[in-house]
């Protein structure tokens, strides 16, 4: 909304928010070396506020902070506890991390009035204009808003000793992995690097399924486990300077969900993946493995419907939250006919009673006509590189319907020359 609006976004820091919160339990502390009172050594301080380090302190600080934000005419989102909103006379959305802070809205007077009065309950610091946060790098431009992680992937990079490595097509070959080959010595930095490549897939959904293969064998990680990481690396060794563009164009909520039926060969059970389109920007997707096995591929495709449904659900919420009404009803496309026919038609049911029960609820959403479940032919069927591994040109037609692209400017050479 920020960019199809240009709407005003800065960030802001609390200094040590923590010790902003009121504790609401009995807390005691040893009194600080160098400031015992000598009369009374064996006395211990009964806290007011909140420190560092006490398993109270994010609460008391999120109570203090959410106090603060209702007494300045701002409400919580019932959908997300994280997003505050202030419809009147203009909208202004307010998005807290612990102390990082989002301010936007469009404007720029009734933002800059409300980061005056926030200022004057803590001490805020005004970073300016949104650039980095939570370790993603925002670039904005005519064109849009450009979010990278490019310096965390190259210090990734550097840190494992890959950063001269050759780099790699596709961030999984088509072999599944396997319990073969020998146990790790050290599995500490196989979860190291695993862990780092689960934080960079914010900005790089085409990572997603390979990072969540590699992420099934972390208690027990093998050498064919350490090359497929070592394989990610290259591949994000020649494509260190993709990111995710958001940019201008026509609002409508575009879905599409995919099953890998019994992928998995240990236990059989199938990966779920689904990419959510809010015009042509991606906003979600997710690649991950079902908690049951499915008796067939329509059960298993109508799971990956009901999750990709839910996430739609979320997000149609939160657009409620802040007062954004779609014009048009959201299209969930899937490539099994008979996983659509089970959504659409209520009658449909005498060879599907071992599908649970909650897997129906996206059969409301379409009898609500709240939600379009429509055929799509599986060659076009974006979800698809959240599910298996590819080819390379599969691999690549996919990969350039992610929303993935190069920075508004070049990362390398002289900056006068773009000026």
């Amino acid at each position: 909304m920020a960019v199809q609006y240009d709407w005003f976004l800065h960030q802001l820091d609390i200094s040590n928010a923590f010790l902003h919160g009121n504790l609401q339990e009995d807390v005691f502390m040893q009194q600080p070396p160098g400031f015992i009172d000598p009369s009374k050594p064996s006395y211990v301080c009964q806290l007011q506020k909140s420190l560092y380090g006490l398993k109270q302190a994010p609460r008391a600080w999120y109570d203090k902070l959410f106090h603060a934000l209702v007494s300045l005419g701002f409400t919580n989102s019932q959908s997300d506890c994280s997003l505050f909103v202030k419809l009147q006379p203009f909208p202004v959305l307010v998005l807290v991390y612990v102390d990082d802070i989002l301010v936007t809205g469009p404007n720029t007077s009734l933002c800059q009035s409300f980061i005056q009065q926030l200022s004057s309950l803590f001490p805020v610091k005004d970073l300016g204009p949104l650039h980095y946060f939570l370790g993603l790098e925002v670039h904005r431009s005519a064109d849009g808003i450009f979010l990278s992680q490019s310096k965390y992937a190259l210090d990734l990079l550097v840190k494992t000793s890959m950063a001269g490595c050759k780099p790699c097509p596709t961030p999984l070959g088509t072999q599944k992995l396997d319990h073969t080959g020998a146990l790790l010595a050290d599995p500490k930095e196989y979860r190291s690097i695993v862990g780092a490549l689960q934080y960079l897939t914010w900005t790089r959904p085409d990572l997603s399924f390979a990072v969540n293969q590699v992420c099934q064998f972390l208690h027990c990680p093998r050498d064919s486990h350490f090359q497929a990481v070592k394989r990610i690396l290259r591949f994000l060794k020649g494509s260190l300077d993709q990111g995710m563009w958001f940019k201008k164009c026509p609002l409508h909520l575009t879905a599409y969900s995919d099953a890998d039926w019994a992928g998995c060969v240990f236990d059989r059970r199938s990966t779920s993946g689904y990419c959510i389109y809010l015009g042509s920007n991606l906003i979600s997707w997710s690649a991950k493995k079902q908690p049951t096995v499915a008796r067939s591929s329509t059960e298993a495709e109508y799971r990956s419907l009901a999750h990709t449904a839910a996430e739609l659900t979320w997000i149609c919420k939160i657009f409620k939250d802040v007062a954004f009404h779609l014009t048009i009803i959201p299209t969930l496309w899937c490539d099994n006919v008979s996983a659509i026919s089970l959504a659409s038609n209520p009658v449909f049911h005498a060879r599907t009673k071992h599908v649970e029960i909650d897997y129906h609820y996206i059969r409301e959403l379409v009898l609500a006509k709240l939600l379009h479940v429509q055929y799509i032919n599986t060659q076009f069927q974006v979800a698809d590189i959240h599910t298996k591994s590819l080819s390379k040109a599969r691999f690549r037609y996919l990969q350039s319907k992610l929303s993935l692209g190069p920075p508004p400017f070049s990362l390398r050479g002289c900056k006068e020359s773009h000026i």
